[in-house]
């Protein structure tokens, strides 16, 4: 499997077939259309450290704690199909990973941005001192 500049090898992926759940008729319990995929991103040799780390971020819950993607596919009543959307949104999960993040650089106010804010506040703080009721006059 070709994502990008990487090149996962089809051992790594993990396929098992399962029955879906929903209405299915008279099938639903015969026939297993739904997919789990799963692949090992952090044992993975075709990833490199940094894009494994950022898969397994991006995964969040489909992550488990080893590393493992799990993806489960149950969108389609056939199951080629299924297997062809796991795959799909594994690569776009990969495809992902795979951009490095851009490095923030630290900025700062300008002075004149820091009297702008301040001179707002003290407005905003003179019209609310108008508002308040003062003492002994009713």
């Amino acid at each position: 499997m070709k994502v990008g500049d990487l090149l996962i090898d089809e051992n790594e992926i993990v396929e098992s077939f399962v029955r879906a759940s929903g209405p299915g008729g008279q099938n639903v319990n015969k026939v297993a259309s739904a997919v789990e995929l799963r692949f090992d991103a952090r044992r993975s040799p075709s990833l490199p450290d940094d894009v494994a780390a950022r898969l397994i971020k991006l995964a969040g819950a489909r992550a488990t704690q080893e590393g493992v993607i799990v993806i489960f596919a149950q969108k389609f009543a056939s199951q080629p199909r299924n297997r062809e959307d796991a795959r799909s949104r594994l690569a776009a999960l990969l495809t992902t990973a795979q951009e490095k993040p851009k490095l923030r650089l630290a900025t700062r106010a300008t002075p004149a941005s820091r009297a702008r804010r301040l001179d707002q506040k003290t407005r905003r703080g003179a019209v609310k001192a108008l508002r308040r009721s003062t003492t002994g006059v009713d």
